[in-house]
C-alpha cells in the first residue's frame, strides 16, 4: 500500500491460460475493495480476461517463454474510487488504429475481432499503446459508479 492509501499489485507469469483464474481472483479482491458493484465487477472481469487472453494468444502467440505482465492500482482521485489495470505482453505489437470495426457490414458476421471493441465498451477509460519495454500494453480504468440517489427522503 502506498502512502496515499492506494494499492499496487504486480503479476508476472508465462503465457499460459491456467493463470486466468488467479488474475481474476486478484482483480475481484481489489475491485471489491474500491467499492465496485456487482455489475461493474462483471464488466471489469470480461475486459480483464479478454485482455489477458489477447496478450497470451495474439501478443505472445502462445509462446510460454514469453511473459504477461498485469498491474493493478487502486486510487481515489477527486473522491471517485477507481481501479486501473495494465496488461502488457512481449509480442510484436500492433497499430490499435488499424483494428477492424466489428460493426462494419463486412465484419458483422465474422466470429472474432470484437475483443478491443468490447473492452472499450465495458471500461471507463482504455489506452492501447506499444510499451517502452517492448510488446503491447493496454491500460484500463473502471471507476466506482455514483451511488443511486437516496429516495428515502421525507414525503408529505
Amino acid at each position: 500500500m502506498t502512502a496515499t492509501g492506494c494499492q499496487r499489485v504486480r503479476l508476472e507469469f508465462t503465457s499460459t491460460f491456467e493463470m486466468l483464474d488467479f488474475v481474476q481472483v486478484v482483480s475481484d479482491h481489489l475491485a471489491r475493495g474500491v467499492g465496485l458493484d456487482e455489475d461493474s465487477l462483471h464488466w471489469l472481469s470480461v475486459a480483464l480476461r479478454e485482455s489477458v487472453i489477447n496478450a497470451i494468444k495474439h501478443g505472445n502467440r502462445n509462446d510460454v517463454s514469453k511473459r504477461v505482465f498485469v498491474e493493478f492500482e487502486t486510487a481515489a482521485p477527486a473522491d471517485v474510487p477507481e481501479l486501473t489495470v495494465c496488461v502488457r505482453d512481449e509480442g510484436e505489437g500492433f497499430d490499435p488504429e488499424r483494428v477492424a470495426d466489428p460493426l462494419a457490414p463486412e465484419n458483422v458476421l465474422k466470429s472474432g475481432g470484437r475483443g478491443v471493441f468490447l473492452i472499450r465498451s465495458f471500461m471507463d477509460q482504455v489506452v492501447l499503446q506499444r510499451a517502452p519495454e517492448g510488446g503491447m500494453e493496454i491500460r484500463m480504468v473502471k471507476r466506482v459508479p455514483p451511488a443511486a440517489a437516496d429516495d428515502s427522503g421525507s414525503r408529505t
